[in-house]
């Protein structure tokens, strides 16, 4: 039993491993055309853009959100500004007003909330009338030239229809959110690389950047099991839509500051991926959907079976272990001499192939944030949040990954908040 669950956990990690070098040997075939843009430049031309900013209770946030599209450098006649209130409880609408002047922004309050977040996006979408439409969730705020900087790609490759910026979190103070810091680091890297494939699978709420033909012609927003923006991507992969990754277009986020509301967020993430890779399956290893259904798709599931898995043999170890211990200090007896006694010796250092595969998948997250870091022209913050990283994920990652996987099995749906 212990060979088996040992070969089993082996092979799991191996694949994770396995993905990760994937990435990392896309990074040194493709490092020679990726741009390090610097300094303001301008448009061959400026379309017409419409940003939606659907709101929820956001009334701490909302005003920063506003200002920094009335900031963007980008002509006033040209850009289109929706401030969409999902029936908030809270002063949202009320801040809202304080914008009401500004020629360029439409406030519209929505009275009848609890459908989703996509319900407020279609709202405005149905308002829009412009060659270009983005969103930005109303806790995230966006720099002078990002909008520029993303419409830049399309001028670059017209098949282009899709382009998602680099998210930064937003003054991480609290370990956790510093080791959100760590993970969306991580995530500039990994996104570019699958853009690189043809493998985005998700469009983030923070301003990503879609021509409006693809709405035009694949419809409206979906709830997608609470994540609306992994489901349009997953719809444009599935018609041939290219969806690109612009790494010096950033976009400042806000993070869940607390373990549980970390939790609960990452549950709907992950549940969210599992129920659309369940409704798009058809798309799995069909080589005419490219490198998302050959390799995106596969590795996301791989890798959500194999934590599961790799979290069950951990506890299991740690479990057996402890009991071990205790028949041990039953028999003998538990005696503090014994612990200064302890001394380092080589010998008993695990050489295992898990362990040397652990270390190799360690190496490459490391790797993963530094180039990420780069790619973002160094905007997120200190490398030594990947400590924080590795170790408050390494706890808490599991649960929200067996949580996901058990409300799947149960037909449980998991709650926006």
């Amino acid at each position: 039993m212990y060979v088996a669950s040992n070969i089993i956990a082996n092979i799991a990690l191996f694949t994770v491993v396995y993905v990760e070098v994937f990435y990392f040997v896309t990074f040194f075939e493709k490092r020679s055309i990726i741009k390090f843009r610097t300094g303001p430049f301008n448009l061959g031309t400026y379309p017409t853009v419409t940003v939606i900013v659907p709101c929820l209770n956001e009334q701490n946030t909302i005003a920063g959100t506003a200002q920094s599209l009335l900031d963007l450098d980008y002509p006033k006649d040209k850009l289109k500004i929706i401030l969409v209130d999902d029936n908030s409880t809270d002063n949202t609408w009320q801040i809202m007003q304080q914008f009401s002047h500004e020629s360029n922004i439409e406030l519209i309050h929505n009275d009848k909330n609890g459908g989703g977040k996509h319900i407020p996006l279609n709202i405005g979408l149905a308002r829009a009338n412009s060659d270009f439409f983005a969103c930005l969730d109303a806790d995230s705020f966006v720099e002078k030239d990002t909008l520029v900087r993303l419409l830049s790609y399309f001028e670059e490759h017209p098949e282009c229809m899709a382009v998602a910026p680099s998210v930064i979190t937003i003054g991480p103070q609290k370990f956790v959110e510093r080791a959100q810091n760590a993970e969306y680091m991580i995530s500039v890297y990994l996104k570019k690389m699958a853009g690189f494939m043809g493998g985005i699978h998700v469009l983030p709420g923070p301003f990503s950047l879609f021509k409006m033909r693809v709405f035009a012609e694949l419809g409206e927003y979906r709830h997608g099991h609470g994540t609306e923006d992994m489901e349009i991507a997953f719809r444009m992969q599935r018609n041939h839509y290219s969806i690109d990754h612009c790494p010096d277009a950033t976009v400042y986020t806000k993070t869940p500051n607390t373990i549980k509301k970390l939790y609960k967020q990452r549950i709907r993430w992950v549940y969210g991926f599992i129920q659309l890779a369940i409704e798009y399956r058809s798309m799995l290893f069909r080589k005419k959907y490219g490198n998302f259904a050959i390799f995106t798709l596969p590795a996301g599931i791989i890798s959500i079976i194999a934590a599961v898995y790799l979290s069950l043999y951990l506890f299991y170890n740690i479990f057996s272990a402890i009991i071990h211990k205790i028949y041990v200090w039953r028999v003998v007896g538990f005696s503090t001499n014994s612990l200064s006694n302890i001394s380092f010796d080589w010998f008993y250092i695990n050489t295992e192939s898990i362990m040397f595969l652990t270390a190799i998948l360690y190496l490459l997250i490391l790797f993963a944030m530094i180039i990420g870091r780069r790619l973002s022209h160094g905007k997120g913050g200190s490398p030594f949040n990947i400590i924080l990283y590795f170790i408050i994920y390494s706890l808490v990652a599991p649960f929200w990954v067996m949580k996901a996987f058990l409300n799947t099995i149960f037909a449980q749906k998991t709650k926006w908040r």
